[in-house]
C-alpha cells in the first residue's frame, strides 16, 4: 500500500511541476516577447525541456502501473486486468478519459519541444515566442485537467487485486495499438499552425512568413489525422461485424469535422500564398480546425453522447467547452483587431482562374463541415432544450454529402488545369480532353461490370475524370523534373488526389452494390449464395481465464475455412462478435457468427456480405500517405509567380 501511494504521490507530484513549468513556460515567452528580452527568452528552451521530461514521465509512471497490475491506483482498476493479453493491458493506458489525456500531453509535449527545437535559432523573434507561448498555454490547460478532473493517478479502493479490463471492443484487435496514437498527433498536431496563426494575428506579422513556417507542419499533422480516421475504418470493419468502414457516428464526426477544415486550409493557403487573398478566411481555418479538435474531445470524452467509439464518462465537459469558448472568442478578438491587416491585396477576377476554383473548393467544405456538424450536435441542442432524444442518422448525411463529395470530385479534376490570375476557359477544352476521355471509359467499365444508379456510375465517372487530371500533372511534372516530379507540395498533392479518388470510387461501389443474406449451415451440408459455396465443417469452442468464445468453421468455396466468433469476456458480462474475411482484387466475403450457437449442435446461422472493391480503399488509403509524405518534401523549384507565369506559357506551348 505504501508502495501504491508512492506511485500515486509520484505520478501526481509529475503532473503538477508539469503545469506549473508549462504556465511559466508561457510567461516567460509572452514576457520576453512583449518585452523582447533575450535573457528571458533564454528560459524558455528550458521550460521546453521540463515540460517535455514531466509529459514523458507522467506517461511512463502510468504504464508501469499498467504493466505491472498496481491495482492500487483507480484508473488501473478500472481498465487493467491480471488476464488481459500485455499488449492490450499496454494499451490500455490510453482507452479511456485519463490516460487519453495523459496521451493528449505527452503528444503536445512532443510538438512543442519539435517545434522549439526547430526554431531555436529564431527564439528572439516576437512570431515564434508568441507561437511558442500558445503552445505552452495549450499545454498547461491539458496538465491542469490531467491533475484535476481527469486525475489517473487517484488511490483506488482498498484490496482490490484484479480488474475488468479495457473495453472488450479494445482488446480484439491490434489496432488499438495505432489507431488512437496516430489520430492524437493529427489532433494536436494542428496546435501548431494554430499557434503560429495566433501569432501573427498578436504581433501584427500578418505577412506570409508565418504560413511558410507552418506549411509542412499542417500537411504532417493532416496526414497524421488522415491515417488516423482511415485506421478507425479499418478497425470498424474488422470488428463492429457491420462490414461497414463508416457510419456517420457522432465520434468519427467529431474526427472528421478538423479534417475537413484542415484540408480546406491546405488548399485555401496557396491562394494566399500566390496572390494574396483569403488571410481571414485562412486564419478562420486555422482557428477552426484547433476549434473542432477541442469539441471533438469534449463529444468523445465527456460523456454525452451515446457512441460505440465513446468509452469513457466525466467531468472533464465543462472544462473542455470552457477552453473552446475561450479560444473561439480570443480569436475572434484578435481577427476583429487586425481586420484592415487582413484585407486581401486584390481579388478574385475570375471562376475560372485556379484561384476561382479554390474558391468554390472552399465554399463546398464549409457546407461540407457545417452538415456534419449540424447532424452532430443538433441531437445534443435538441435534448437539452427539450429532453428528447433525437437521432441524425446515415440518410441525412447520405443525402446531402454525396452530392457535394461528387461536385468534388469534378473541382478536383477541373482545378489543376486552370492558371493562375487569368480566365482559363479557353484552354479547358484541350486541357481536359484526357481526363474526359478515362472519365468515359470508367463509366462505360462501370455499365460492363453491371453497376447501376445515377450516384455511383457518376462517382466513377467523375473519379475517373479526376485521376485523369491528376495523372496529366505527374506525367507533366516528371517529363520536366523526372523522379522530383513526384515531389512536393503540388506533385504530391495530386498523388493525394489519386488516393482520395480510389476511397470516394470503392466506398461508392461497396456502399451500393453490396449483398447479404443469413443461410443456415449444417455440417456436412454445402449452401450456395452469390455464386459462392459455404459448408459448415465444425463448431469450436475455447475458454481462458478472461473469456469464453465460439468459433464457427466455415469452408468457402471447398477451400480455405474461415472462421467467424462470438466471445462473452466473463468479467465485464460482454458478447463481442468477430468477423472473418476473405479479401480479393474485386471484392471481399465478410462472414458473421449470428447467435445463439452450441458447440454440439452442429449448425451454425452465418450473415454473409459480398462487398466489393473495399481492397481499394485501404489501397487509396495508402496511396494518400504516400502522396502526403512526398508532399512534405522540398521541391527543387520556388514557387514563386514568374515561375508560375514561365510553366504556364510552356503548357501552352506544348498543348499547341
Amino acid at each position: 500500500m505504501l508502495l501504491a501511494s508512492n506511485t500515486a504521490y509520484l505520478g501526481r507530484a509529475i503532473l503538477l511541476v508539469g503545469f506549473l513549468a508549462a504556465f511559466f513556460g508561457a510567461f516567460a515567452a509572452a514576457v520576453g516577447a512583449r518585452r523582447n528580452d533575450p535573457k528571458t527568452l533564454k528560459l524558455v528552451p528550458r521550460f521546453v525541456a521540463l515540460t517535455s521530461v514531466m509529459a514523458l514521465g507522467a506517461f511512463a509512471v502510468m504504464e508501469w502501473a499498467m504493466i505491472t497490475r498496481d491495482f492500487s491506483l483507480d484508473y488501473v482498476q478500472k481498465v487493467g486486468s491480471r488476464a488481459t493479453p500485455s499488449l492490450y493491458n499496454f494499451a490500455a493506458v490510453w482507452s479511456a478519459l485519463e490516460g487519453s489525456i495523459l496521451m493528449w500531453v505527452l503528444v503536445l509535449a512532443g510538438y512543442l519541444a519539435a517545434a522549439a527545437w526547430w526554431m531555436r535559432k529564431r527564439l528572439n523573434e516576437p512570431l515564434v515566442a508568441w507561437a511558442l507561448a500558445v503552445m505552452f498555454a495549450v499545454l498547461a490547460f491539458f496538465f491542469l485537467i490531467s491533475f484535476g478532473p481527469a486525475n489517473p493517478f487517484v488511490i483506488g479502493a482498498p484490496g482490490v487485486t484484479d480488474g475488468p479490463g479495457p473495453n472488450p471492443l479494445l482488446q480484439n484487435h491490434i489496432l488499438v495499438m495505432f489507431h488512437p496514437p496516430i489520430l492524437y498527433l493529427g489532433y494536436v498536431g494542428m496546435t501548431v499552425p494554430f499557434a503560429f496563426a495566433i501569432a501573427a494575428l498578436i504581433t501584427g506579422k500578418i505577412e506570409d512568413g508565418w504560413l511558410h513556417l507552418t506549411r509542412r507542419w499542417t500537411v504532417v499533422a493532416w496526414g497524421f489525422l488522415t491515417f488516423g480516421i482511415a485506421l478507425g475504418g479499418w478497425w470498424s470493419y474488422e470488428v463492429l461485424g457491420w462490414s461497414g468502414v463508416w457510419a456517420w457516428d457522432p465520434v468519427e464526426n467529431a474526427s472528421l469535422l478538423p479534417w475537413i477544415t484542415g484540408t480546406a486550409y491546405i488548399h485555401s493557403v496557396m491562394v494566399q500564398e500566390r496572390r494574396g487573398l483569403l488571410r481571414v478566411w485562412n486564419v478562420s481555418l486555422l482557428i477552426s480546425t484547433f476549434s473542432l479538435t477541442i469539441l471533438g474531445t469534449f463529444l468523445t470524452r465527456s460523456g454525452v453522447l451515446n457512441s460505440v467509439h465513446a468509452f469513457s464518462e466525466s467531468d472533464i465537459g465543462p472544462w473542455l467547452l470552457a477552453m473552446f469558448g475561450v479560444v473561439v472568442a480570443l480569436s475572434l478578438v484578435l481577427i476583429f483587431l487586425r481586420g484592415d491587416q487582413l484585407r486581401a491585396e486584390g481579388q478574385v477576377e475570375s471562376l475560372f482562374s485556379r484561384e476561382g476554383a479554390f474558391l468554390v473548393n472552399n465554399v463546398l467544405f464549409a457546407v461540407f463541415a457545417f452538415v456534419v456538424l449540424l447532424g452532430t450536435v443538433f441531437p445534443l441542442i435538441v435534448e437539452a432544450l427539450q429532453n428528447r432524444q433525437l437521432v441524425v442518422g446515415e440518410p441525412f448525411f447520405d443525402q446531402l454529402t454525396i452530392p457535394i463529395g461528387l461536385t468534388m470530385l469534378f473541382i478536383m479534376a477541373v482545378a489543376p488545369v486552370l492558371p493562375w490570375r487569368r480566365d482559363g476557359r479557353d484552354t479547358l477544352s484541350q486541357r481536359l480532353l484526357a481526363p474526359a476521355v478515362l472519365g468515359v471509359v470508367c463509366l462505360a467499365f462501370a455499365l460492363l461490370v453491371g453497376a447501376g444508379g445515377i450516384k455511383p456510375l457518376l462517382a466513377f465517372a467523375l473519379g475517373g475524370f479526376a485521376a485523369g487530371s491528376a495523372l496529366r500533372h505527374l506525367i507533366r511534372a516528371v517529363r520536366v523534373q523526372r523522379l522530383r516530379g513526384f515531389v512536393g507540395r503540388a506533385n504530391g498533392g495530386m498523388i493525394v488526389h489519386l488516393g482520395v479518388i480510389l476511397i470516394c470510387v470503392a466506398l461508392a461501389a461497396s456502399n451500393s452494390f453490396t449483398r447479404s443474406q443469413e443461410i443456415d449451415l449444417v455440417v456436412g451440408r454445402k449452401v450456395i449464395f452469390a455464386g459462392h459455396t459455404f459448408e459448415l465443417v465444425d463448431v469450436v469452442e475455447q475458454r481462458d481465464s478472461r473469456s469464453q468464445s465460439v468459433r464457427a468453421l466455415v469452408s468457402l468455396d471447398g477451400g480455405q475455412a474461415y472462421a467467424p466468433s462470438i466471445t462473452k469476456f466473463t468479467r465485464i458480462g460482454m458478447n463481442v462478435g468477430t468477423p472473418s474475411v476473405r479479401t480479393t482484387l474485386t471484392h471481399d466475403i465478410y462472414l458473421t457468427l449470428e447467435p445463439p450457437v452450441r458447440q454440439d449442435s452442429g449448425q451454425a446461422r452465418i450473415k454473409v456480405f459480398i462487398k466489393p472493391m473495399i481492397l481499394w480503399l485501404w489501397v487509396g488509403t495508402s496511396v494518400m500517405a504516400i502522396g502526403t509524405l512526398l508532399a512534405v518534401l522540398p521541391s527543387r523549384r520556388r514557387s514563386t509567380a514568374g515561375t508560375d507565369a514561365i510553366h504556364e506559357i510552356r503548357d501552352e506551348v506544348i498543348e499547341k
